[in-house]
């Protein structure tokens, strides 16, 4: 019989639900606990899914039953419990981005590694099939040059929303605002194609919501040390929310991906896009269902590489860069300058 690996979730949130269907849909995998501080939600939790529950984390981590912890707290959060769960002998996986401070980042893969356990972070995104199919092409030299890539994340987040948890807009736990909590996904994509950034010139604003700390909208311009040039927007005020693209230009091809699917696909070598499911149309509205099939591909992925003794697509290592970058823009809005990485 197959190994099934045993577990836990930590935070009690609206984005717990999601995980938790993701999990169940993972061949050797098993929900068996879920940690957190609110009692009265993380019991109804357990309840609803026939879980174990824990308001004390010791305790939870004391569970020889779980193998893999899966953290979903406030940003800011992400290394100190990882680290205590892989001290525990805990497999690990967080929400993105890893944590807010790439001192405390460092640690946390270091920990992970002197443990011996695998460390990953959700960037659900490189599972889409689109971005797979892009990753492909490229690596078959479809794109030659690559000359041009542009990151823009163009949605609305209400007054409500930074309202809803004292945590949110801050920058002790989440870090940031509109890039590091929403454009990440698509700045990991970025950087997961173009490949590593030289240098960043940003600019940052907060221009449409109150009593928050962090920016609503930045923009930034990249070089990257392939000598390509790029764009990264991050936008919450963009009302009532449009869309998350990324744009490739090379010199023999482009792609533009649009809220995760394929909206451009032009080569030279007159390659046609084979996924049409995954294609749409210029006038389609931007607001698509998005559904859980990327994430149940990445905690496939890392479930696997646990079992096969091999690394997941998205390391501690890989969720680093993005981090790496965010921070860069935000030194260079706050600074006035450029700022190498």
């Amino acid at each position: 019989m197959t190994k099934k690996l045993k577990i836990g979730i930590v935070g009690s949130g609206s984005i717990a639900n999601t995980h938790i269907k993701s999990i169940n849909e993972v061949p050797n995998a098993e929900l068996v606990a879920i940690y957190s501080r609110n009692k009265e939600t993380v019991q109804k939790m357990a309840d609803t899914y026939n879980i174990q529950a824990y308001t004390d984390y010791q305790d939870f981590l004391t569970n020889a039953g779980i193998d893999m912890v899966v953290i979903l707290t406030p940003s800011g959060t992400h290394a100190d419990l990882g680290m205590a769960a892989a001290k525990a002998g805990k497999h690990v996986v967080v929400e993105k981005p890893i944590d807010i401070s790439i001192e405390k980042t460092n640690q946390f893969i270091e920990a992970c590694k002197n443990a011996n356990v695998t460390l990953s972070c959700i960037f659900q995104h490189r599972f889409d099939e689109a971005v797979q199919d892009v990753k492909k092409v490229l690596n078959e030299g479809e794109f030659g040059q690559l000359n041009f890539g542009a990151a823009r994340t163009m949605i609305y987040r209400s007054q409500e929303y930074y309202d809803s948890g004292a945590w949110r807009g801050t920058w002790e736990l989440d870090g940031g605002g509109a890039l590091i909590n929403q454009s990440i996904h698509y700045i990991d994509l970025l950087l997961y194609v173009m490949g590593p950034v030289d240098e960043v010139y940003a600019y940052t604003a907060t221009r449409a919501h109150e009593r928050i700390e962090v920016e609503d909208i930045a923009v930034a311009t990249v070089k990257f040390k392939s000598g390509a040039l790029g764009l990264i927007e991050g936008n919450t005020t963009a009302y009532p929310g449009f869309s998350t693209t990324l744009d490739i230009f090379g010199t023999n091809g482009s792609v533009i991906i649009e809220n995760d699917n394929v909206k451009e696909w032009k080569f030279k070598s007159g390659l046609e896009y084979e996924n049409k499911q995954n294609q749409i149309e210029n006038n389609v509205s931007s607001n698509v269902v998005k559904s859980n099939e990327s994430f149940v591909k990445q905690y496939t992925d890392v479930v696997q590489a646990i079992l096969e003794n091999r690394k997941p697509l998205v390391t501690g290592e890989e969720a680093k860069k993005s981090l790496e970058l965010i921070l860069a823009i935000y030194q260079s809005a706050k600074e006035g300058r450029p700022v190498k990485l």
